[in-house]
């Protein structure tokens, strides 16, 4: 008997997909529980995690803290002694960048290399190969923050224009952008 192209059966057949036993993959994971005996809850979407993130990388300062959280900071820096130099030495450094004292940035770079935290040496040592342009950065009150927003708004543009029109059309459109900017 002779199978035609259409009639051929497949040598070796996919096994089905595992899947973890307990585990249902229709609803998303639940958080694990935490210590305190706090109910474990879901994890919101993926929209509110936005904020979530932003409280992530932008912690509040220390200083306006309640008093639950400060001694949760306490006893976390209290177990890892590291941590909490690399805290103090990333506090010190808020000093210069704030107050826009570069000057001070010379001894803050003295005393991280003279500690063990090779993490902020990586740090200090990309700092001092342009030492002067950060220096200067963060002393003078120039500011190349117009220009670059300038760059952001052509880019975009661009990003937007891609494959749909001359260059004629792309320059009148940044032109007529930055007219209305003015």
């Amino acid at each position: 008997m002779e199978r035609g192209l259409h009639e051929r059966r497949p040598a070796l057949r996919r096994a089905p997909r595992a899947r973890l036993p307990g585990r249902q993959h229709h609803r998303p994971p639940v958080c694990p529980p935490s210590p305190r005996g706090i109910p474990a809850r879901r994890r919101p979407p993926q929209a509110a995690l936005g904020a979530r993130r932003h409280q992530l990388d932008h912690p509040p300062p220390p200083d306006s803290l309640d008093a639950d959280q400060a001694q949760q900071l306490k006893d976390v820096l209290a177990r890892c002694p590291t941590l909490d130099r690399a805290t103090d030495h990333v506090r010190a450094f808020a000093g210069p960048v704030n107050n826009r004292n570069g000057r001070q940035l010379h001894h803050w770079i003295a005393k991280v290399q003279a500690d063990d935290l090779p993490a902020l040496h990586t740090f200090t040592a990309g700092l001092a190969q342009d030492l002067d342009a950060v220096v200067a950065g963060l002393s003078m009150s120039y500011s190349s923050g117009p220009v670059e927003s300038h760059n952001n708004k052509i880019k975009m543009l661009k990003r937007q224009m891609f494959g749909r029109a001359s260059f004629d059309l792309l320059r009148k459109r940044v032109l007529l952008t930055a007219r209305n900017c003015s």
